[in-house]
């Protein structure tokens, strides 16, 4: 079962594209209440897999769930580290602080015109100077490859959202207790050239056994989202799940 978040895509929800990194775990919460109520289902055996910031999202959600039962993910964002700290560590408390005050600035603007205002965070048109995270974002939601404009939405609208949503996930620690989790089996799958590699690595120091972090070789963030380039672990996968899955 695929899913798309609370706000975001086909999901209902409103106001679209918010952010609720509380609700956005509890769609995997919900999708195992569906799942679990099928009688073709083996509820004792079903399994999760989250991909880029649903990584994160799936980590929270398994840490009061032990209904899922094996745990995967690919190239996982901790959307609270990044927020809070940037890339590579590299934000520090003072611009963080300076994001939080500027996005409060803006509740007062959305609140009286009941208008979101978002941040260009992917833009249409890539710009020259864009940087490598943006341009490799770009070459994947921007083209044929990755692209989805859901009904009611624009393509300006679409992988975008506001800095008063951005700013919630400053309150976001999925790897806290995550040792909880065990005995149920993690695993970490990650591209050796992604940058966002260092977040399944701070999650697998942070695990409990058993647990395992696995490099996709030559594979950087979003090579790993389909098969196009031919590196996506669909044979990890399937290892993982029909070990513990049984």
């Amino acid at each position: 079962m695929a899913i798309d978040l609370s706000f975001w895509g086909e999901s209902d929800g409103e106001p679209k594209n918010a952010i609720s990194p509380d609700m956005f775990s509890e769609s995997f919460n919900a999708a195992v209440d569906f799942l679990g109520t099928r009688p073709f289902v083996d509820r004792e055996n079903i399994g999760v897999l989250g991909v880029c910031g649903s990584g994160g999202f799936v980590i929270s959600a398994a840490k009061i769930d032990p209904r899922m039962k094996a745990i995967a993910t690919i190239s996982m964002y901790d959307m609270g580290s990044v927020t809070r700290n940037g890339y590579g560590k590299s934000r520090t408390v003072e611009q963080r602080k300076e994001l939080i005050a500027q996005a409060a600035q803006q509740r007062y603007e959305e609140y009286t015109t009941g208008k979101q205002i978002f941040m260009n965070y992917l833009p249409v048109e890539l710009p020259e100077n864009a940087d490598p995270v943006t341009r490799m974002y770009h070459g994947f939601y921007r083209t044929d490859r990755g692209i989805h404009i859901p009904k009611g939405r624009t393509l300006e609208t679409t992988q975008n959202r506001t800095l008063v949503g951005e700013m919630k996930f400053n309150n976001f620690y999925p790897f806290v207790d995550i040792e909880t989790i065990s005995p149920r089996p993690l695993l970490f799958i990650a591209g050796d050239k992604a940058h966002s590699k260092e977040f399944s690595e701070d999650a697998y120091q942070k695990a409990a056994q058993p647990k395992e972090l696995y490099y996709v070789k030559d594979a950087d963030h979003v090579d790993l989202y389909d098969n196009v380039t031919g590196k996506a672990p669909f044979d990890k996968l399937e290892t993982f799940f029909k070990e513990h899955l049984k």
